[in-house]
């Protein structure tokens, strides 16, 4: 029979606290089920001798050592609680009564149930139960247990597991719920199911260990509400027999005071069976589990402590279970941390438990303070709204250090993170609003209440001076203060009223402030998503978002509408103002004009806009007329006839304009005049903002900004913005007719007239590319990538094969002239590029940053030339070779730009990467000469490109075959490409390559590696092949990696099969299992093979290296013993043995020869070392197996604290903080945990003098236990 733990209570009801529940009515039990039953009847874990008979007396049906009914019911309970369809409550009444019935059959039941529940296919028979020891019966379910697959029901995937967990648990809970009056105080069926769990939970197998220990925790939880009943039951009885003693003698009835002592008495006698079986869970299993290396079993624990806490606080809301919790949040898993914090939020979400955790807060704060910005963003979102739980609790807890780690997180990119550090500067700084602005009624504009939290937002938004993105800020905040945030006849009135008599008008930045802020209140509300770099993109918006979306748009257009052009008429001369008040027609509803009879409003925006482009020059402002004509110039509204009229006549001022001013101008010659040019520039600049957005091809654009470009590039002294921007026009209008064209509806004239404006611009744009000014060639490069992909062999996909004669392909002229704009323009310094700016404006570092951002967009534009097939994909050479010398600059656009051009033609990237590494070899000679030293950094540098390049290739060698042999192929011919002027005798001047394409010979496939080594030798002489001076180390360096890189594949297999075994634990030894065996043989083979091959090479003198040599590049890998493998754990099969035993016959090779001395020698060496590297081996495998041996002999001393010894790696303590691991002072104490004591009933006269401080251990601990839990408060205190 399993051996149940003795339960003795160990507790005294040291202080007399209140509880949250009460009743005021008896605990009902109608069925008289209170009565104790087998109380004293018999020992616990044993049965009486009529009841051990009985059981017995039913073995005539079993089979296979086991009863076929009860078989049955145990796989029934098994799988209603997996499909969890059947009610959980009649399911545990038919177990109830079978127990009743006989409890030795239904507690096998119960206990197979928690054996299955594991993935056991394991039963446990009536003689094993009967005559069996706890240990010895889980060390048999070990053995049965199924090792072929890792998983189990709690971690099963598929629907049918689904909802395992939610029924267990509830199976569980129903289970001690149904038996909490009767069958779990006869000291027989809870003892042995604890007992039970507990000795699973110290399992070495994970299933076990994971079941039990949520089973145990669950048990427990439903425990603590059993106690919990019981002590508002003892409460009710008590005030009960208070009130009757209390009563007159002549109307005081002695049989109820009789009955009430003894319920309250049978009550007791029940808490004090509750408080052992807690004890007994709480020490057996928690305390080491909560601390087990497999994270779901820690954050199990963590999250039912946390319910123990919140459900019964009197009991368990201490310091004594608080510790675990706070040093569970240093927990290297972020699943661990998370429970942390879900399980605190429950605690300080209700407030009359803050003063319980006031030490525990004082303790801990820093550390939830820093988890606010956990590397996992869940932890993180949690630990911010526990922050504001706190905050919420008391404002004196957290610091104004601490709320400022908060702030920032409101312009975190991760939305939820955002969200929750949002919400805390909501509680933080608009929550204290005086008990007088809620009397007073509400107001509107400036005096309204909201008026001074809009202020207070701005000020934030100005105070945070890392951060300038106002719509992060307002996204941060939508969710809990949209009301503020959507008072805009607040903010109109506090940017367009006078300020009220004593109080402090806004300054110019705050105004600006305030308009961003507004601005993107309306985009928020018009476009109900997020802004960009905060989610994956738009949502679909339920009825009534979509509802709560309509309505704010049409508030804010009646708003805005008149609003707006008394706000562009005061700012109308701050062009940053004008910027962001220019975009709110952009989410106006424009039906509003019509229907609320707004016309004249509509006339009034028109005529300030029209102000606002005569007046301005400012790019950004012009560009923002343009987008608002183009949001108002809509044919669905009645408005459209109205504002197409005023962007006509204002477009044909400008262009009429323009014409007259470049006439002036281009017959003036050389001696332009200031103004004159000033007029050009900023007609040209209105006239290109709004092609942008509107088409403007009535006008013939073309023709007069070729004129002005030829003009430029004939006199070499045009205004530098005069041609950027006529560039950008003359683009446009490229682009505007492409779109007339595309449609299909146009003449075969218009294309051929587009044909040749288009190649016509592509040459003065070339022509550019030669300025002396560099913003001109860097507007002129632009253009022209930008022209060239619109134009490329792409343009006819998706059944435009129309547009042929539009397609320009670029010769080879153009693309090195593009190439050599990157390098001299991209590739250099960033002190070169100061330098070369004017006055030095970019020393400071925003400046750098900016010329940063420009030149990552110059050298993208060209990258995707190549991705395209615009350009060739060896011009992506000088590109690729500048990966490691540039890559904190442009490595992710390189790197980016070679998994492309990899998958567009893999073979062609490959020789365009070795193309560079030539180009960089090339120029290395040139530099250094041809006797260059190989340790130098120029070559080091190399080399270390090449290794990047390899990584870049991955994993899969199947993919990338054909091109990592183009890639040696080429390779190779290009080392012995330049022979050696001094004769054959020395070796070529590109020899060394070879030690840089020794780097990829790790990704080449064993059976190319031959293949490879064979082309190789069609380049070598025989005398090479014997030479060993120092010249000639990249050959062999090279032939080496060719030859044992079959040897190095296997064992990084193997290691990889293994390292999660037997790295991790080093000093532990794991014997073989059935999951291991396929990964044996086919080491094993593959080891043969290996040893095949290599004994058939020791046969060609050519492949041999020379013995006399040092260099580690050249060592040969070491030999082990025929019938081993690498990991010296694999064996091999008899066969191979033999196959071994005879060595193969020497196949004929191109070079082979007959042994020549130093062969010899070198072969015995060879069986020499192979000798002694057995002997080595036997020698640690003894050693070894006694250490071995060793270790499980103190790990059965130890007895407990036993984890896992399977697929998951061992950690040694999970516990880390900040400044470290935490010392774990209860390690090796079984001692060291308090005893769960139970409050005792409030009104119990008897022990309402004792209220004891619980600070003060000897309160509460005996002197056997006093040092232990100082030791313990002592580390809940660091």
């Amino acid at each position: 029979m399993i051996a149940a733990p003795e339960l003795h209570t160990e507790f005294h009801f040291a202080q007399d606290t209140d509880t949250r529940f009460s009743s005021d009515t008896d605990f009902d039990d109608p069925d008289g089920r209170n009565a104790v039953i087998g109380k004293g009847k018999a020992r616990k874990g044993k049965k009486g001798p009529g009841e051990k008979g009985k059981g017995v007396g039913k073995g005539a049906g079993r089979m296979n050592g086991h009863h076929q009914e009860n078989g049955m019911e145990n796989v029934m309970l098994f799988e209603v609680v997996r499909l969890g369809k059947s009610a959980m409550q009649s399911v545990v009444d038919d177990w109830i009564e079978a127990y009743k019935h006989d409890r030795d059959v239904a507690l096998l039941d119960l206990i197979n149930f928690f054996i299955q529940c594991s993935g056991c296919k394991g039963i446990i028979t009536s003689e094993m139960f009967r005559n069996m020891q706890n240990s010895e019966i889980i060390r048999k379910m070990t053995e049965e247990f199924d090792e072929d697959s890792g998983d189990y029901p709690l971690t099963m995937a598929g629907p049918q597991w689904k909802k395992f967990k939610s029924s267990f648990c509830e199976f569980i809970g129903v289970l001690v719920r149904q038996c909490q009056y009767s069958i779990i105080y006869d000291e027989y069926m809870m003892d042995t199911v604890i007992s039970l769990l507990t000795g699973l939970s110290d399992s070495q197998v994970r299933a076990f260990r994971h079941t039990s220990t949520l089973a145990a925790m669950k048990l427990m939880t439903a425990l603590v509400n059993v106690a919990l009943n019981l002590s508002i039951n003892m409460d009710n009885t008590q005030r009960q027999y208070e009130a009757e003693r209390n009563k007159m003698i002549g109307k005081r009835a002695n049989d109820r005071l009789e009955l009430l002592l003894q319920k309250r008495k049978e009550l007791q006698e029940n808490q004090d069976e509750i408080e052992n079986m807690m004890n007994a869970i709480f020490k057996g299993v928690f305390v080491h589990r909560y601390r087990d290396a497999i994270a779901e079993i820690r954050a199990i624990c963590i999250e039912e402590i946390g319910v123990w806490m919140k459900m019964y606080s009197d009991a368990f809301l201490n310091d004594s279970y608080l510790k675990y919790v706070g040093w569970t949040m240093h927990d290297k898993q972020g699943e661990v941390r998370l429970k942390c914090l879900t399980a605190l939020q429950g605690l300080y979400y209700n407030r009359e438990l803050n003063a319980k955790l006031e030490l525990f807060t004082s303790r801990f704060k820093d550390r939830i303070v820093s988890m606010t910005l956990d590397k996992e963003y869940d932890v993180a979102v949690q630990a911010i709204k526990l922050l504001t739980l706190v905050l919420h609790s008391s404002d004196e807890v957290l610091t104004a250090e601490d709320c400022e780690s908060v702030y920032h997180l409101v312009y975190s990119a991760h939305r939820p993170v955002a969200v929750a550090a949002g919400e805390f500067l909501f509680k933080k700084l608009f929550s204290h609003r005086d008990p007088e602005d809620d009397s007073m009624p509400k107001r509107r504009g400036r005096q309204s209440v909201n008026a001074n939290l809009i202020k207070t937002t701005v000020f934030f938004f100005l105070e945070s001076e890392l951060h300038e993105h106002a719509a992060y800020l307002v996204d941060s905040m939508w969710d809990c203060a949209a009301e503020i945030l959507k008072d805009w006849e607040c903010m109109i009135s506090l940017l367009l009223d006078e300020p009220l008599p004593g109080e402090e008008a806004l300054t110019d930045r705050q105004e600006t402030a305030l308009i961003e802020i507004m601005l993107c209140t309306i985009r928020q509300a018009a476009e109900c998503h997020p802004p960009v770099g905060r989610g994956t993109g738009k949502r679909v918006l339920t009825a009534k978002e979509k509802k709560t979306q309509l309505d704010d748009r049409t508030r804010m257009t009646e708003i805005f509408a008149i609003a707006l052009p008394a706000l562009l008429a005061k700012y109308s001369v701050d062009a940053e103002k004008l910027t962001n008040l220019l975009q709110l027609p952009q989410f106006f509803d424009l039906e509003i004009y019509t229907t609320g009879r707004l016309e004249k409003h509509l006339d009034s925006l028109l005529r300030q806009i029209r102000e606002i482009v005569e007046k301005h020059t400012d790019t950004d402002v012009l560009e923002a007329c343009s987008k608002t004509y183009h949001s108002l110039c809509n044919e669905e509204f009645t408005i459209f006839n109205r504002v197409d009229i005023a962007r006509s006549q204002l477009l044909d001022e400008l262009v009429d304009k323009f014409n007259r001013l470049l006439e002036d101008f281009l017959q003036e010659g050389e001696e332009t005049d200031e103004d004159d040019a000033y007029q050009v520039l900023s007609t040209l600049k209105r006239i290109t903002a709004f092609h942008n957005a509107h088409d403007l091809s009535k006008w013939d654009l073309f023709t007069s900004n070729y004129k002005l470009l030829n003009t430029g590039i004939e006199n070499g002294d045009m205004p530098e913005q005069i041609v950027i921007h006529a560039l950008q026009c003359t683009h446009y209008v490229i682009l505007w007719h492409l779109a007339k064209v595309s449609e299909g509806t146009s003449k075969k004239e218009d294309m051929l007239t587009l044909r040749k404006q288009m190649r016509a611009f592509c040459l003065m744009c070339l022509r550019y590319l030669t300025s002396v000014n560099t913003a001109v060639k860097e507007q002129a490069f632009t253009i022209l990538c930008d022209l060239l992909m619109i134009f490329s062999h792409q343009i006819m996909s998706g059944g435009r094969e129309a547009l042929e004669p539009l397609v320009y392909t670029p010769d080879a002229s153009l693309q090195s002239e593009l190439l050599s704009f990157i390098l001299d323009h991209v590739f250099i310094d960033q002190d070169e590029d100061n330098n070369s700016t004017d006055d030095g404006q970019q020393d400071d570092e925003a400046g750098k940053i900016e010329a940063l951002h420009k030149r990552r967009n110059l050298l993208a534009a060209y990258c995707k030339l190549i991705i395209y097939n615009v350009v060739e994909m060896n011009t992506g050479a000088d590109i690729f070779k500048q990966y490691m010398r540039y890559y904190n600059d442009y490595g992710d656009i390189i790197k980016e730009t070679m998994s492309k051009t990899r998958q567009i033609d893999k073979i062609q990237c490959a020789k365009t990467l070795i193309l560079s590494l030539q180009q960089l070899f090339n120029e290395m000679l040139s530099d250094l000469g041809p006797s260059f030293d190989r340790s130098a950094s120029a070559f080091c540098g190399i080399k270390e490109l090449a290794r990047r390049f390899s990584l870049t290739f991955g994993l899969d060698q199947v993919k990338t075959r054909e091109a990592i042999a183009m890639l040696h192929k080429d390779g190779i011919e290009f080392a012995f490409k330049e022979p050696n002027p001094q004769g054959e005798g020395y070796p070529p001047l590109n020899l060394a390559f070879l030690d840089i394409l020794s780097e990829f010979s790790s990704k080449l496939m064993r059976q190319d590696k031959r293949t490879v080594h064979m082309y190789l030798e069609r380049f070598m002489t025989f005398q090479m092949a014997l030479q060993r001076e120092d010249c000639w180390l990249p050959l062999i360096s090279y032939r080496n990696s060719l030859q044992a890189g079959g040897d190095d594949d296997t064992m990084s297999v193997i290691s990889g099969i293994s390292s999660r075994s037997s790295s991790v634990r080093s000093k532990k030894a794991k014997p073989a299992t059935s999951k291991r065996k396929v990964p044996e043989e086919e080491s094993s083979s593959s080891s043969t093979e290996m040893w095949m091959n290599r004994e058939q090479s020791m046969q060609t003198p050519v492949m041999m290296p020379s013995p006399h040599l040092t260099s580690t590049i050249m060592r040969e890998p070491k030999r082990l013993r025929h019938e081993e493998s690498y990991m010296g754990v694999y064996t091999m099969t008899p066969d191979q043995q033999q196959q071994h035993s005879h060595p193969p016959t020497p196949q004929p090779h191109i070079h082979q020869t007959p042994m020549d001395y130093n062969t010899q020698v070198t072969w015995m060496l060879a069986q020499r070392q192979q000798q002694e590297e057995v002997a080595r081996q036997h020698q640690e495998r003894v050693m070894n197996y006694a250490k071995l041996r060793t270790n499980l002999q103190h790990a059965i001393r130890r007895g407990t604290g036993l984890m896992e010894d399977d697929e998951e790696p061992i950690v040694e303590d999970v516990m880390m903080s900040s400044e470290g691991r935490i010392e774990d002072l209860n390690e090796g104490m079984d001692f060291d945990t308090m005893d769960i004591d139970l409050p005792p009933s409030k009104n119990r006269r008897e022990r309402s003098e004792l209220k004891p401080d619980f600070f003060d251990p000897s309160s509460i601990m005996d002197e056997s236990v006093r040092s232990t839990h100082f030791l313990g408060y002592d580390a809940f205190q660091r």
